[in-house]
């Protein structure tokens, strides 16, 4: 199991729900896990409409590619998070926090001008090393 210590460099801001940086030593099992988005069984956009339904959608489906890879959440070293609206930004920020706590790892929140379909508002990516 991989070793990862979360910081922030001396002098840099250190933000209380995410960490600057993560440091990773014994790993020996990396995961990249392509953007994950609120899917229905079909194929289509689930929860149209509906932002929480989605983050929460999107970050199970995060949590269930990390699993069957052999890890858990907490071997996530890296997440970058596009969302259509930073309106959403404190809806995420509350979302996340029932998956990975007060202090998640290294992330980045960015806003885009659209998703592979129309109807999804956030996507979310992920690096985990075991």
């Amino acid at each position: 199991m991989a070793k990862i210590e979360k910081y922030a460099a001396p002098g840099v801001f250190d933000p209380p729900a995410y960490a600057q940086a993560a440091k990773v030593s014994e790993g020996r099992t990396m995961l990249f896990i392509a953007g994950q988005v609120a899917y229905t069984a079909e194929g289509g956009a689930a929860h149209p409409g509906d932002f929480k339904a989605q983050a929460r959608a999107a970050l199970q489906c995060l949590k269930a590619q990390v699993e069957a890879g052999g890890g858990t959440l907490a071997d996530i070293v890296k997440v970058n998070t596009y969302l259509t609206d930073i309106r959403h930004r404190a809806d995420y920020a509350a979302v996340r926090e029932e998956f990975f706590g007060k202090k998640m790892p290294p992330h980045t929140l960015v806003a885009v001008a659209a998703l592979a379909m129309p109807e999804f508002l956030i996507e979310v990516e992920a690096v985990a090393v075991l």
